[in-house]
């Protein structure tokens, strides 16, 4: 994996957090979809297949494990 930053991870934390319905039995997709705002600036469309940073995703759905 590489080494974000940790205020990187911090605000991502705090983004998946504020999302409207957070809800941790659904983390993987509030991960995901802070992770493509982070990568694209917008949130994700219903059907969008855009690329994400993976090593990102999977170091900020850790921190919620």
């Amino acid at each position: 994996m590489s080494d974000y930053s940790e205020s990187l991870i911090k605000s991502l934390i705090k983004k998946v957090t504020s999302y409207p319905r957070f809800s941790k039995k659904e983390i993987e997709k509030f991960c995901w979809m802070a992770v493509h705002e982070h990568k694209h600036s917008v949130l994700p469309s219903e059907y969008d297949i855009r690329e994400i940073d993976e090593d990102l995703y999977l170091e900020l759905l850790q921190e919620f494990k």
